[in-house]
């Protein structure tokens, strides 16, 4: 339905985004160029993995992608200048409908591998989980 992408130097942290029914995305995300950290988390109410996070490294040498089903939450860290993320959406983007969570909720326990990511205003003022 949709594509997007998105260049990052190294340290730039975004998300973690999702949308809301009626306009859940999955996602097909890939790293083209650079390297990525990227991570999920479980957000669907009845599932037995709610609120848990995975996490793996994206990159244009090791060619990896990752299928983000609807009802996940989902961010990335760059690791190199350049990174280059590029992400296939079931679902046109819909403002009424996005969310987001703080991307260092403790309760995730996401291991992000940079110890002071540059993150905007916007996805440092999120909700915790718990809220």
């Amino acid at each position: 339905m949709q594509e997007n992408r998105s260049v990052s130097r190294r340290g730039v942290l975004r998300g973690l985004h999702f949308q809301r029914a009626p306009h859940a995305q999955a996602k097909l995300v890939c790293c083209r160029r650079g390297r990525i950290y990227d991570a999920v988390v479980d957000l669907r109410p009845r599932s037995k993995t709610y609120g848990e996070s995975f996490g793996l490294e994206l990159s244009g040498e090791n060619g990896l992608m990752l299928y983000v089903p609807a009802g996940f939450a989902h961010g990335f860290c760059a690791l190199a200048d350049g990174s280059e993320v590029v992400y296939k959406c079931s679902d046109e983007y819909a403002p009424a409908c996005e969310g987001g969570l703080r991307w260092n909720d403790p309760a995730l326990k996401i291991k992000w591998p940079v110890k002071r990511p540059i993150v905007s205003e916007r996805d440092a003022a999120l909700p915790l989980l718990g809220e």
